[in-house]
């Protein structure tokens, strides 16, 4: 009797842990930052700060912690999800097939021996490069920044797309935002489909992604909602405070940071 009480004292204070990580892993609403005259649709950080996409004014913005303007970059032509490295940020332009990398005031064209069709999305790690080819239906991926593998085609089938728009690498996949097939797509680094996570969450359009050690963040556009996910699949939380029309994701000094597009707005929501 006592052996068996011992045990469910262990067994209730596992339990209770495991409760409060649970606790401590969820996310709260914090508060909205207005953006005057910014629809933003892809979001990165460097040492500067977070960067948004103004497609729609074709520019790139930095702003500060109130959603003012620091440092816009003009000239671009609509710019969509974004990302960065050593301070360099990498752009697709959707309007004309390219993927940019400014450095400063130095801006160069990334060549890519393949013909580009709307570019939404890229990710950059290391030597690695992926893109997601938003009209032809694919994503193009490199491990060296020169020979590229094409993955995927138009389609509804597992490992197929219809309008990727957004991509992450990680140590050992490649995460993609098949938005208007509502999932994201997850493939090892020679193309090979791992798992599809999402697909029985009833979304409008995932739109953006972004990848944590342990979560999965998707915006859900037509929704106006961002799930998070465990890397099995399981949907972990639904966030629906202070999001419109969201379109893309991002963890900054430990907040995560959502773009509205609809309202030119940023949400933050914080670790309980």
């Amino acid at each position: 009797m006592i052996q068996r009480s011992i045990y469910l004292v262990a067994f209730t204070l596992l339990f209770a842990a495991c409760k409060e990580e649970e606790k401590v892993t969820s996310w709260t609403y914090s508060e909205t930052i207005g953006l005057k005259a910014i629809n933003p649709i892809g979001l990165t950080s460097t040492e500067q700060g977070i960067w948004l996409s103004d497609g729609d004014r074709n520019r790139l913005v930095l702003v500060d912690g109130d959603g003012k303007v620091v440092q816009a970059l003009d000239s671009l032509d609509r710019p969509m999800h974004i990302a960065s490295k050593d301070n360099s940020i990498y752009i697709p332009t959707y309007g004309n097939d390219k993927i940019l990398k400014i450095d400063g005031e130095r801006v160069e064209e990334i060549v890519i021996p393949d013909s580009l069709d709307a570019p939404a999305g890229v990710d950059i790690r290391g030597n690695e490069m992926a893109i997601a080819d938003f009209y032809n239906h694919r994503v193009l991926y490199s491990a060296d920044g020169k020979d590229y593998l094409s993955i995927g085609k138009q389609g509804k089938k597992d490992g197929e797309f219809y309008y990727p728009t957004d991509v992450q690498i990680t140590d050992d996949a490649i995460w993609v935002a098949d938005a208007y097939n509502n999932r994201v797509q997850i493939f090892d680094k020679s193309g090979k489909l791992v798992k599809v996570i999402g697909a029985e969450a009833r979304m409008n359009a995932a739109t953006g992604i972004y990848v944590t050690e342990k979560e999965l963040m998707v915006t859900d556009f037509e929704s106006e909602r961002v799930l998070v996910f465990d890397h099995d699949g399981n949907m972990k939380q639904e966030l629906r405070q202070g999001v419109t029309k969201p379109t893309d994701v991002l963890i900054y000094k430990g907040d995560l940071y959502i773009a509205n597009y609809r309202n030119g707005s940023m949400v933050i929501y914080k670790k309980n």
